[in-house]
């Protein structure tokens, strides 16, 4: 029996693992939740799972958490609380999936406590992935396993293979409501465009990331960190059918893919499970059904988040940083129709041309540099 922590409990991520702990009640127990805004879906898990913790980030919430919980678990409130259950020793298995930076410091301190973390947080290592990586590294337990999709399939793909077999790690993307538009239209395509997800159902701030294939430019970045890959021996390939996850291309020409229908609850599942694996009701492919599998080269010029990419992997430091805080406010002001479509890459792409990049040296200086870009990224006029 693992016990796990889940940070992120309530957002899409959150609510997929709930589903998966509900049924695999022989392998798992919940001992701590963690959410911030979402108190009705944090009171439907305690119910759910009887944790013996239960947090939210938010100080303004935590009154009303603790009138809803009672005395049903211990109720705690802010980033020293989260710290406190990740750091338990009662705790085998962290899942993070906070969306924004403050995921950060609770996987950091769960790998120096020896935790399993399984990672969904994609700041994490965008922001911090050379310290993260570190931590990792020298962590007493068995590190970070990926819960991302296309990170999980290359986690399972290069499974026992040696290093000198690998060429170049390919991760696929649908190509989002964009992929055939021209690119006049996509700069001036509508929140409810965006929106328009063909395969996946995320939360809105991914969805409109997989729209502009910056969501693919974050997760070329977490990639790079979490198989220690250079620029080069990384791609992009574009599968509609979103049941390829991902192919790792050996020196002798073969491909080697994970494949399976789109079910973020698989990629959660193995991350928690890691090294085992778990039954999974109605999970198996009919590629019958499938019928075909198609792959298409994404236009970098359309999409100019794979270019950011680019040279996020080749600079390193900072800028990868930069990349996603210029990012997050950018679709924050899209969201509020303050910019077009296209207003998106235009702030990034000014605001990573702006600040200086630097080696990462510690989380304190990673953050400033993000509360700058965001600053920058605010105010600039597009």
């Amino acid at each position: 029996m693992q016990k796990v922590a889940v940070l992120g409990a309530t957002g899409s991520i959150g609510c997929n693992a709930a589903d998966v702990l509900s049924h695999n009640r022989d392998e798992f127990s919940v001992y701590a939740l963690a959410a911030k805004n979402n108190l009705a879906e944090l009171e439907r898990q305690t119910d759910l799972f009887h944790p013996e913790r239960v947090i939210t980030a938010s100080e303004e919430k935590f009154p009303a958490l603790q009138a809803m919980i009672g005395d049903r678990t211990v109720v705690g409130c802010g980033m020293e609380a989260m710290l406190d259950a990740v750091q338990s020793p009662e705790v085998d298995i962290v899942l993070c999936a906070i969306v924004g930076t403050s995921g950060i410091l609770p996987v950091l301190k769960a790998l120096e406590a020896g935790k399993q973390v399984a990672l969904a947080s994609k700041e994490v290592l965008v922001l911090a992935g050379e310290l993260v990586m570190k931590a990792a590294k020298a962590s007493p337990g068995c590190g970070i396993v990926p819960v991302d999709s296309e990170h999980s399939g290359v986690f399972q793909c290069l499974a026992g293979r040696r290093r000198e077999e690998l060429r170049k790690v390919w991760l696929t993307a649908s190509g989002g409501p964009f992929r055939t538009w021209e690119a006049e239209k996509i700069r001036n395509a509508s929140l409810t465009d965006a929106l328009a997800h063909p395969t996946w159902s995320m939360g809105r701030k991914v969805t409109i990331d997989s729209a502009s294939m910056m969501n693919k430019a974050l997760e070329l970045i977490e990639a790079k960190y979490l198989f220690d890959l250079t620029a080069d021996q990384l791609g992009v390939i574009i599968n509609p059918q979103s049941v390829v996850h991902a192919l790792v291309e050996l020196n002798d020409g073969s491909l080697i893919s994970q494949m399976s229908i789109p079910d973020m609850r698989m990629a959660i599942a193995y991350g928690l499970s890691y090294p085992q694996r778990l039954s999974f009701p109605g999970s198996h492919p009919d590629l019958g059904a499938i019928g075909k599998l198609e792959f298409f080269t994404p236009d970098s010029k359309k999409f100019p988040s794979l270019e950011f990419a680019d040279a996020a992997l080749r600079t390193g430091g900072t800028l990868p940083a930069v990349m996603n805080a210029a990012n997050e406010v950018a679709v924050d002001r899209f969201c509020a129709g303050e910019i077009n479509f296209g207003g998106i890459w235009r702030i990034v792409g000014k605001v990573m041309d702006m600040i200086p990049v630097e080696p990462q040296e510690s989380l304190a200086q990673i953050l400033a540099v993000d509360a700058e870009a965001r600053a920058k990224a605010a105010e600039l006029q597009v």
